[in-house]
């Protein structure tokens, strides 16, 4: 199987670093990056109906109800072609039973269920000094990746903000949800011989090279299935 055919889900909680590790995955691999976050932004950017709710779960820190979700969910899916990789997607087991459904009526499935593993007291460190540029779009983190100048965007030059969703009583607020509802949707993807962990607390550099081994290790396994 070549990586372009791969469907790869990653799983981690608020913080653990899925939108790194997506992007240098998709890069290696030649995936179709989705992230549900980013699908959520676009939304209440533009202030459509469906952006207003999105936008007001968010700022409650709140998840989006599965509804929502699986409607932009299956819209996307439409327009891709070759692999993707979902970045935030599935987060509760019936999302991931929808989407099973999905692929099905296409003669598709899911190919491996990667998860970034992070401690609570590591998740809302690293979260709470994020900031954001609106900007541009460019994040930064006060502790692993300050700006150069201080409040200041090193791309773009703008004014660095702490988005409602870093605060910290937001944050452990998101992460018990989290686990609440991602604990059934970890033992559904174990039972199917999907999921595998790695440490997200390591050096980005060392998490990626993990998570590459088992991605060649999959795709080597399913192109001896298919000769």
């Amino acid at each position: 199987m070549s990586g372009t055919e791969l469907r790869i889900i990653l799983l981690g909680c608020p913080g653990a670093g899925k939108g790194t590790q997506a992007k240098a995955l998709c890069g290696r691999y030649g995936l179709s990056h989705v992230s549900t976050g980013d699908l959520f932004r676009a939304e209440a950017a533009a202030k459509s109906a469906l952006g207003r709710k999105v936008e007001d779960f968010m700022k409650r820190g709140m998840l989006v109800p599965d509804e929502v979700v699986i409607e932009m969910v299956a819209a996307k899916l439409d327009s891709l072609a070759g692999g993707w990789l979902f970045d935030g997607f599935p987060r509760t087991l019936p999302q991931a039973q929808e989407l099973d459904k999905v692929l099905r009526d296409s003669d598709k499935r899911i190919d491996l269920v990667l998860n970034l593993g992070l401690r609570p007291e590591e998740v809302i460190s690293r979260m709470t000094g994020r900031r954001s540029c609106p900007g541009c779009g460019e994040v930064f983190n006060l502790k692993s990746r300050p700006p150069k100048a201080e409040g200041r965007c090193d791309k773009c030059g703008g004014t660095l903000v702490q988005r409602e969703d870093d605060v910290e009583a937001t944050v452990r607020k998101r992460l018990m949800v989290y686990e609440d509802l991602t604990q059934p949707l970890v033992a559904y993807y174990r039972t199917e011989g999907l999921f595998e962990e790695v440490d997200g607390s390591q050096p980005a550099s060392e998490v990626t090279a993990q998570l590459a081994a088992i991605v060649d290790r999959v795709a080597a396994s399913r192109s001896g299935a298919k000769g």
